[in-house]
């Protein structure tokens, strides 16, 4: 900008704020006071908002009617956001910033120096509207010093304590405050209630006030003296506090008996008491010393608990101590003249001793089951002792001929004694004075191995699968030995040693059957120092698996919104089985219900309408689940949506399918047709096959247990390979496993059946005996799988 036109910029601004002024003197602009703490920020507001319908062009501050403005605020041809700003330098610079948002617009001022106070005036000039102005008598606000607070002598408190007193004391305190624009108010508060606001001048700038707290009191205690200098409600007042400290005597000394004394707090004779004296109140914490008769006592605990002392004196009494005073004496260890002491007389006399050891012939760590033993129970008493029992585990054990425990004077006689014989003995006096038990003397009985859980446990296992048994014995000491033995009702073997380990307390055998020889019954015994197991651990190996679907599903009881399942259990694998249907919704792969249960029926309900479900029956042991037995769709039908004809429909799809089961049915018997006819065919071998088992009289000689599986009983051979009988079982106990052909009618065979290699000549089925091409069509043409092949 060149400087004529700088000058007449200038000269316009005169001009202008030379109207303006005017215009406010007209209008009789009112000034607002805004008050501003040095250092802190400064605000001046200026609504742009007054002509609401008015664009603004521009926003100048002047200082006292000064016509120079100090900074302006040009929006001319732009927004708000992006308006320029000028500030001057000599004025305030840097230091101011005017900003409208969020509303009112306002002049903010950092860093507020004392030279800036004054009246200020913001003019608005509008495009249309008549100039807007606003005044502020601006008043900067100096906040005092921080105050010191000196004691009676002058001397400055430089700590946040006061004291300590003791108790009668006079406080003086005089708290000063330098400095303060306007001038502040200084007062005392004592726990946060104004005690003295009354304050006097002292040299310059000094302001002062004298505080007196007159005969302080045990409740003037940690009392907080305030001084607080204030003069201004923007900055909080300059405030020091003072906690006072007192030194203060002991208000309660108390001794408390120990609970063990007798009746008429008598004390028992060469017995070991602990006597708590407590004390309350001392500041500091009281000092308690101990004395019986003119001697101190030395052996003493002292602990703090809060405002309490407790110190605990252990002593023994004697006879020659009946009738003496125990002392206990609290008091400040500042101030030797603030104590307190309260006395005991003790009076003594004694209940039964008691001391039980084992028979003195008798070696404790040599004791074994058949042995007799005996007990000392060794005792004094003043008076003597009238009755004395005796105590096993914490129970009273009496005398009992035929359990072969016995009661001679002081004395317990344990004739042929057992494991059970074993635990915490104890003998109790009782006299005039009181019943005392003896000390506790553990007793030990060694025994040889037994079997720690009874019976014959059952193991199932698959052929080739391997499992581990554990055999845990009950022994003392623990045993040293385990020894296996295989037994299947034709031959008993010993299991070599580097088949199994053990542990002392049990032994882990891995055990794998891979043929029916395999199966039979697996025990171990053990053997320790006292000798060897009577009656081994048993457990029986049986062939087990993972259960055959349940097969027969059907659902029943169907209603609008539940229906009712059952099937029939397929074999359970050798193990105990649970049965879990599971429902699916759509195309979804996790299943939207699970239901578990110990019989194969179930109930689903609260399932949604209109919407197909597809069930899936399956049971589980620990061998694992079974192939999945999938029912029909299930379709709940909302029934305000039901027509005639539905039932119709159902009707007819309810013949189709029976046509489809006799067609299915017919395919079945034109296979087992054929299974027979093809064994009868076979030729003669070298080794006959093995008889089939006789038919249960109960059932037909060909009904299936299993009507979901393909019977194999027709096409493969019940024949074992004969098996050498080893002296020991010390190769590995695992070989190839040959299962027998078992084909779900619910999985598709993932090999065609014109595909299948003859099998050899013990009996099984071969290719050449079937039409395998007829069979298949008559299947599909029933809408049979060819899984049924």
């Amino acid at each position: 900008m060149t400087p004529h036109v700088a000058l007449l910029v200038i000269l316009c601004l005169v001009h202008c704020d030379t109207k303006t002024v005017l215009q406010d003197k007209l209008a009789g602009v009112r000034t607002v006071d805004v008050q501003a703490v040095e250092g802190m920020v400064a605000q001046f507001p200026c609504d742009l908002g007054t002509a609401a319908n008015d664009k603004v062009y521009m926003v100048f501050w002047f200082r006292d009617d000064a016509g120079i403005p100090l900074y302006s605020f040009d929006v001319r041809g732009k927004h708000l956001s992006e308006a320029r700003h000028w500030s001057a330098p000599e004025v305030f610079g840097p230091r101011a910033h005017f900003s409208t948002s969020p509303p009112p617009a306002s002049l903010l001022v950092r860093d507020v120096k004392r030279r800036d106070e004054g009246v200020y005036r913001c003019r608005i000039d509008f495009r249309n509207t008549q100039t807007t102005s606003f005044r502020y008598n601006l008043t900067v606000v100096v906040p005092p010093e921080k105050p010191v607070v000196v004691d009676r002598w002058g001397r400055v408190i430089n700590t946040t304590t006061l004291g300590p007193h003791e108790e009668g004391d006079d406080v003086l305190l005089t708290c000063r405050v330098l400095g303060g624009r306007p001038e502040p108010s200084v007062r005392w508060l004592v726990n946060g209630v104004l005690v003295d606001e009354e304050y006097e001048h002292n040299t310059g700038d000094v302001i002062e006030n004298r505080l007196l707290w007159p005969a302080i009191r045990r409740a003037d205690y940690a009392a907080v003296f305030t001084c607080q200098a204030a003069n201004s409600h923007l900055v909080p007042p300059k405030e020091l506090s003072l906690v006072l400290d007192m030194f203060l005597r002991p208000l309660t000394v108390e001794i408390r008996k120990p609970s063990e004394i007798g009746e008429g707090g008598v004390l028992t004779a060469e017995r070991r008491y602990e006597v708590a004296c407590e004390s309350a109140g001392s500041r500091p914490p009281a000092l308690i010393t101990w004395h019986k008769g003119k001697r101190q006592l030395k052996r003493i605990t002292e602990e703090l608990r809060d405002n309490l002392t407790v110190s605990v004196m252990s002593f023994v009494p004697t006879l020659d101590d009946d009738g003496k005073p125990l002392t206990c004496r609290a008091e400040n260890p500042n101030v030797t003249s603030l104590f307190l002491e309260t006395s005991w007389v003790i009076s003594v006399v004694y209940p039964p001793v008691v001391r039980l050891r084992l028979g003195s012939s008798l070696a404790a760590g040599d004791i074994k089951e058949g042995d007799d033993v005996y007990f000392e129970c060794h005792v004094r008493a003043n008076p003597a002792v009238r009755k004395l029992s005796w105590l096993h585990d914490d129970k009273p054990l009496a005398h009992n001929a035929t359990a072969r425990v016995f009661h001679s004077n002081q004395s317990l006689v344990l004739q042929k004694v057992t494991r059970y014989s074993s635990g915490r003995y104890a003998c109790s006096a009782l006299n005039a004075e009181g019943e005392t038990v003896s000390n506790e003397l553990h007793f030990r009985v060694k025994y040889a191995p037994s079997c720690r859980s009874g019976g014959v446990s059952v193991v199932g296992a698959a052929r080739g699968e391997s499992v581990v048994i554990v055999c845990e014995v009950d022994a003392d000491p623990p045993a040293a030995v385990f020894k296996w033995k295989f037994n299947n009702s034709g031959e008993t073997l010993d299991v070599a040693a580097d088949r199994y380990t053990s542990n002392g307390s049990a032994s882990s055998l891995k055990y794998t059957p891979v043929a029916d020889l395999d199966y039979g019954t697996l025990s171990c015994s053990a053997s320790n120092e006292v000798g060897t197991q009577l009656a081994p651990c048993v457990f029986q190996m049986v062939a087990a698996g993972k259960p055959h679907a349940p097969r027969n599903c059907t659902l029943w009881n169907q209603t609008a919104d539940s229906v009712e399942v059952s099937c029939v259990p397929g074999f359970d694998g050798g193990l105990p089985q649970r049965f879990l249907l599971e429902v699916y919704s759509g195309d979804d792969d996790i299943p939207r219900v699970n239901i578990t249960s110990d019989e194969p029926s179930w109930t689903v309900r609260g399932l949604e309408w209109d919407v197909r479900f597809r069930l899936s029956a399956v049971a589980v042991n620990s061998k694992g689940r079974s192939l999945p037995a999938h029912l029909d769709d299930v379709l709940f039908r909302d029934p305000e949506k039901r027509t005639a004809s539905e039932s119709a429909l159902g009707a007819g799809a309810a013949g189709a399918a029976s046509a489809g089961a006799a067609g299915a049915g017919a395919a079945l018997a034109l296979l087992a047709c054929a299974c027979r006819a093809a064994r009868r065919r076979r030729a003669p071998h070298a080794k006959p096959p093995t008889k089939p088992p006789a038919p249960r009289a109960d059932k037909p000689e060909h009904d299936d247990a299993e009507p979901d599986l393909i019977p194999n009983n027709y096409c493969e051979s019940s024949t074992v390979p004969a098996r050498t009988t080893p002296t020991s079982i010390s190769a590995p106990l695992t070989v190839p496993m040959t299962a027998p052909l078992v084909v779900p009618l619910t999985t598709p065979l993932a090999t065609p059946v014109s595909t299948w290699a003859p099998r050899s000549a013990s009996g099984t089925l071969r290719t050449a005996d079937l039409n395998v091409d007829s069979i298949k069509e008559k299947l599909l043409d029933n809408r049979i799988p060819e899984s049924c092949v």
